[in-house]
Formats: C-alpha cells, structure tokens, sequence
C-alpha cells in the first residue's frame, strides 16, 4: 500500500545521488571520442605509410628494370667489342705472318730474277753478236725462238713475283649490299648462305660447313668447316667476325663471315680468291714487262 512516508522516502533517496557519476560519464564519453580520434588518425596513417611503401616498391622495381636493361645492353655491348678486339687481333697475326712470308718470297724472288736476267741478257747480246757475224736467215729464226723462249721466263717469273704479293687487306661486309658492293669490285667470289638447324651440314662453295650451336644473347656461334680432307672446329665466334683458313695448296686465304645469329640459325656469306685464267696472266705478266 502506497503511503506519503514511502513517496517521501524515495524522493530522499533519488536526491541523495552524487554529482560525480554524471561528470564520470561524460568523462568517458570524451576519453571515447579522443580514442575514437586517435584510431582514425592512426587508420589514416598506416593507409598514407602502406601507399607510400607501395610507391617506394614500385620505384624500386622501375630501377631495377632499368638496370636490368643496362646491363643486358652492356653486356650485348661488350660482346661486340670483343668480337671486334678477336677480329683486330686475328687479322693482324695474319697480317703479320703473311707480310713475312710475302717478304721473304719476294727477297728470294727478286734474287733469282736478277740471275735469270743477267743470263738471260748475257746469252741475248751472244746470239745478237752471232747473228750478226752470220747474217744467216736460219740463224735469225733460231734467235728470234731464243729470245721467245726468254720472254716466255721473264713472263713467269713476273707471274711468281705478283702471287708473291699476296691477298692482305680483305674488306668485311656487314649485311646483303655490302657484300654486294665488294662483289662488284671483282677481286673475290662470295656466296651468301643462310644455316638453320643444330649439327646440318650444308655446302657452300667448295666449303661445307655444320652449325653446332648458337647464342642469340651474346651474338656467338659453334661451326665445324669442312675443307679437303680437314675439319676445322671454330668455337663462340662472334658476329662479323672474320674466320680466315686456307685450302690445301693454296697461298690466298678463304674468309667466312656470319653477319646473324639466332636459335640455330646463322647468316652470312664465304668468300674466296677468285681464280685467274691462264691466258689473263700472261697478257698481264706480258703488259707489266713492256
């Protein structure tokens, strides 16, 4: 049962609440939103950090990639110039050895020369004096033979005193007009040839020659050449290149050049002396002497 003592009572105790439970509430409700705050503004932070790290990543994947392209350009650019440096040094020796050679011959050459023509002088002024103590016409005709006879070794001799020259200063061609241009220089034959497929043989000129290996990256080959009876084995030769080597026999160097290399698959071209007619080396020899 409801009474003014209980009303009153309850009035006292509602009153007797104390004022530090409402500020504790509103203490906790600003310490909430200070740490609501604080973890947006951390949220914000690692969301600027993460993007700026994934910045960062992908710069250093930029760089990397350059330098990646640096050094695969580098190295291409070093295989090059060792090429080149493998091609200097190679024509050099082989200029070397056959200036030396060619010195020599032409030494020994000029000497015997010399001999044959003070002989051959020597006995032309005795069948001049004879003819002309003879008057005969026989004895015409015999030294007019002579002296044809005579002509004929000065003719040869002047011919071995030409080949002693040798075939130095070969230009190298590096593409399809090139070769084109020295071919219509006339001094040398070349054949173009085009080698796909590892161990294939495949006769080019008076030459086979058998790919072995290729590599595209380095710009390198492996070829076997085959040569009379002679295998010859070029290992990781490089573009234009030149490989010199020489058939049994012969004084004047073959040349083979490989302008591309790709998987299994070389191009280039071979040249050779070219071969000079009988009767055009007399008519030269015969024109140098006159």
């Amino acid at each position: 049962m409801y009474t003014e003592d209980s009303h009153d009572e309850s009035v006292r105790t509602e009153t007797s609440t104390p004022r530090w439970v409402g500020v504790a509430v509103v203490a906790l409700a600003v310490v909430s939103l200070l740490a609501l705050g604080v973890g947006w503004a951390a949220a914000a932070h690692s969301r600027d950090a993460q993007q700026s790290a994934e910045n960062e990543n992908q710069a250093l994947r930029q760089n990397l990639d350059a330098v990646t392209q640096r050094l695969a350009h580098a190295e291409a650019t070093n295989s090059q110039v060792q090429g080149d440096l493998n091609t200097v040094t190679d024509r050099l020796q082989l200029a070397q050895g056959e200036l030396d050679k060619s010195r020599k011959q032409a030494t020994q050459i000029r000497s015997d020369y010399s001999k044959q023509l003070s002989a051959m002088q020597t006995q032309v002024q005795s069948e001049q004096d004879a003819l002309a103590m003879k008057a005969s016409t026989d004895d015409v005709n015999a030294v007019s033979a002579d002296v044809n006879g005579l002509k004929s070794g000065l003719d040869a001799t002047n011919q071995d005193l030409q080949t002693a020259k040798g075939d130095l200063g070969t230009q190298i061609a590096r593409n399809h007009n090139e070769v084109e241009e020295l071919r219509r220089l006339g001094q040398r034959d070349y054949f173009e040839f085009t080698l796909s497929g590892k161990d294939v043989k495949q006769k080019v000129g008076d030459v086979a020659i058998q790919l072995h290996s290729t590599n595209p990256k380095r710009n390198q080959y492996t070829v076997e050449l085959y040569v009379d009876d002679m295998r010859l084995e070029k290992k990781n030769r490089a573009v234009n290149e030149p490989i010199f080597f020489y058939e049994r026999g012969t004084r004047a160097s073959m040349e083979l050049v490989v302008n591309q290399v790709g998987k299994d698959k070389i191009v280039g071209y071979l040249s050779t002396p070219k071969v000079q007619s009988s009767a055009s080396v007399v008519s030269t020899s015969s024109a140098e002497i006159k």
